[in-house]
């Protein structure tokens, strides 16, 4: 699972914040369930266009890893939460939001990782795959 956070209009001095976005990597694993593996890698960036500037940080989890930057000068930021495990993503936009202060989020929740993590869910997506098949082929033979 991956989920992709773009936010908008929050509050800029968050954003600069470097602490805050290491505690946020620090923590936030942890209450989403994964297992944090690597302390927190944050920089602040000062880009030669202003509005490049921010703060970026990332670290690794068990099940994959959790990014972010942030673009205060663009009052814009992006968080990438991946990991082979299935988590609460609503718990986390909402994470994101108050640490933030976001007004708005563009978000994108993506199926990444193993194929199958279990017969039982192979199973079910080859049945899926079939009768979507199925719907389009209406002269397709049935298997």
């Amino acid at each position: 699972m991956h989920l992709v956070i773009d936010g908008y209009r929050g509050d800029l001095d968050r954003m600069w914040d470097v602490e805050l976005v290491r505690s946020f990597l620090t923590d936030c694993p942890a209450t989403l369930g994964m297992t944090r593996i690597t302390e927190p890698e944050v920089l602040k960036y000062d880009a030669p266009k202003e509005q490049d500037s921010g703060v970026s940080g990332f670290v690794i989890i068990a099940e994959s890893h959790i990014s972010i930057h942030t673009f205060p000068n663009r009052d814009y930021v992006n968080i990438d939460i991946f990991s082979c495990q299935p988590f609460d993503h609503d718990q986390a936009l909402s994470e994101v939001k108050s640490l933030f202060q976001l007004q708005d989020a563009k978000t994108w929740l993506l199926d990444r990782g193993l194929e199958w993590l279990d017969t039982e869910q192979g199973r079910n997506e080859v049945r899926e795959q079939r009768t979507a098949l199925d719907a389009s082929s209406p002269d397709r033979p049935r298997v």
